[in-house]
Order: structure tokens, then sequence, then C-alpha cells
């Protein structure tokens, strides 16, 4: 009788460095593979890990932060701990290989990883890599990748293999009159707009669609993904109008129902859009607030005429509701061009990697 396989999961700071490894975990435990997680204690991995039912070890994370504070001079001491908790965590649990979704709390597992000989599986979503998975490709066995263009940044090409982004399946089977009905919306002919804005949610999205409510209604059922603490009590009461912090279960068919689709620019936000087949509008981070990875992708969709962007230096209120009409104006054709975006099933590609490693090791 074979023995199970044990694999570790890790990834965090941000929803992006989680979804995309639901639909491993979930194909992955059908196999009767036993899964462990490792993430912050307190980040966003750990509420959404904790749905799952599986063991979550949460480990001390350092972080270098973009400007000038006294944190970053914590940082190296903070990384040294979180290897020392990962180095115990692999001695304990001995899985057989590990996945990480990047973040800055993936590289002191991937580093434990190596210490303890146990191969290591890394994604990069975006079409640049960012530094924790650039510091964490010495030690892994394997990068796969998003883009093919991501090559150029990794010098040992044997260890690349370009998979795509793996996409929540759940999504595909939305039903479209199971969204209007969660969000208590009963008009089937007037078009629904949905806003995400992003897992920790933006200020300034829900700032904007807040005061552009009224000409919104007037022409959409509006949806509104606010994020966790943002949901604003004045607006409760407004007809077409519904918010939410969170969606898990019913984004699939919350998502069916939408016509029209507002989002951050995060890769794989993206690719579920694109998927789907989702006209949409995408709000990319600015750099100040981020290492400028949303902008990089959202103009790569841009140029490829399947994605709608409005940058941060000429966001407004005017612009975005310009955006949003203009849009909705030319929905069939934007329908039209994303016919032609095909997915490839990438899930698959990085779980035949994983049983590989495990089984070889």
């Amino acid at each position: 009788m074979q023995k199970k396989i044990k694999m570790i999961f890790t990834g965090g700071g941000s929803s992006g460095h989680v979804t995309p490894s639901l639909p491993l975990i979930s194909a992955l435990q059908n196999e009767n593979v036993v899964i462990f997680y490792v993430g912050s204690k307190k980040g966003i991995e750990h509420s959404l890990i904790k749905r799952l039912n599986i063991p979550y070890y949460g480990i001390t994370v350092g972080k270098l932060h973009r400007y000038w504070t006294c944190k970053n001079l914590l940082t190296p001491f903070q990384l040294f701990l979180g290897i020392i908790q990962s180095f115990l965590i692999c001695r304990r649990i001995k899985p057989d290989v590990i996945f990480s979704k990047g973040g800055f709390v993936a590289l002191p597992v991937v580093i434990a990883a190596k210490l303890n000989g146990i191969p290591a599986v890394i994604h990069e979503s975006d079409l640049t890599p960012g530094l924790a998975n650039r510091l964490s490709f010495p030690f892994a066995k394997l990068i796969c990748l998003t883009f093919s263009e991501t090559v150029r940044y990794f010098k040992n090409s044997s260890k690349v293999l370009l998979t795509g982004m793996p996409i929540r399946s759940f999504l595909l089977d939305g039903d479209p009159e199971k969204g209007l009905k969660i969000c208590g919306f009963f008009d089937k002919k007037k078009p629904v707009l949905l806003i995400m804005a992003g897992g920790l949610g933006s200020r300034d999205i829900n700032k904007s669609i807040r005061c552009l409510i009224v000409p919104l209604t007037e022409k959409f059922q509006v949806i509104h993904i606010c994020g966790k603490n943002k949901l604003d009590p004045a607006f409760s009461e407004i007809k077409d109008y519904k918010q939410f912090e969170y969606l898990q279960n019913e984004l699939a068919d919350v998502l069916a129902s939408a016509d029209l689709v507002i989002s951050r620019a995060g890769a794989t936000s993206i690719y579920e859009l694109l998927t789907l087949h989702k006209p949409h509008i995408l709000l990319p981070l600015s750099k100040k607030a981020s290492r400028g990875d949303q902008i990089v992708n959202a103009k790569y969709f841009s140029r490829r005429g399947l994605s709608k962007v409005i940058y941060s230096e000429e966001f407004s209120d005017e612009k975005l509701l310009e955006t949003v009409l203009k849009s909705f104006e030319t929905l069939e054709q934007i329908k039209d061009q994303l016919k032609k975006f095909e997915h490839p099933d990438s899930a698959q590609k990085i779980i035949d990697k994983l049983i590989y490693f495990s089984r070889k090791r």
C-alpha cells in the first residue's frame, strides 16, 4: 500500500498569494493527499485557509517595506526566526513537497524546505516577479509562471515551467439567478455592475462608488464587495445597491449575474474574469501603494484589447462613471473579444509536478 503524500502550502500577505492555491488544495484533497498550511499568524491567509479545516501553522514574518521605517531594521531578525520556525515545522510534519504562492511569508518556508532536503515548487502570478519569489528561486526545484514573458527574469531556465494561473473551478458553475437572489435583486432586465475592491478593501474605490451611487443605480443593479470592516450602514437601504465585506461560495453566482465588473488588477482576479469572459474595468494599484505589478498586468491585457483600464493618476469619480457607461455601450464587442481568450488547465499542470517531486524524493 502506497503511503499518503503530505504537502505544505504557503503564501500570504494578500488574497492573491492565497487564492490560486485553493483549486490545487481542493483537487489534491480529492486525491487523498494530506495538506498543511504555513502562513503568518494574523494575515489574510489565516482567515481564508481557516474555512478549509486543514492544519494551519503561524510563523513570524518580516516584511521589507518600500519606504523608510524602523520596522525594516527588524526584518532580518524576523526572517531568521521565521526560518527556524519553518525548519521545525518541516521536521515535525515531514512533508514530501512544498508549494509556495509567494509573498513575504513564503520565503522562510522555502529556505527551510531546502535546509531539510524537501523539494519546493513556487508559483509567480505576475508578469514581473515579486521580491519574495526572486529570493526564493535559488532554493526551489521549480518555478511555475503565468506569463511566458516572465522567463527572462530567471537565469536557470531548466527550473522554469509555464503553467498559467490556477482558477477556482467552482466559479465556472455560477447561476446568475441565484446571484440576483443573494443580493435581493429581482429585476432580470436591469444590468448588474459588480465592484470588487480587493481582499482588504480599497478606500478610494469604495468612496468613489458611494459618491456615484445615484447615477450608477439609475442604470445598474450594483453589487459592491468592499472588504473587511468596510460596510457603510448609511447605504444599506438604497434600492438596487447591495454591499458585502467578502464573498466565498456565493461569489460564483454573484459573478455569473454580473454584466460588467470593476476590479483591482491582481493577476488572479484578471485571469478569473478572462476565463469567465466577463467584461471588466481594471483599477491597478499605484506604484506608491505597491511595487507596480498591477500596472504591468493591466497594461499587458489592455494592449491585447481584453481589459479597460483606469490608472491611479487619471482616476476620478467622473472618469470612473464615464468609463463604466462607455464600456456598457460597447458590451457586445467586448464580449466578442473576450471569447478569443483560452485558458489552459493550469491547476493540473502544477499538481502533476507536485506529485512528481513528492514521489521522486
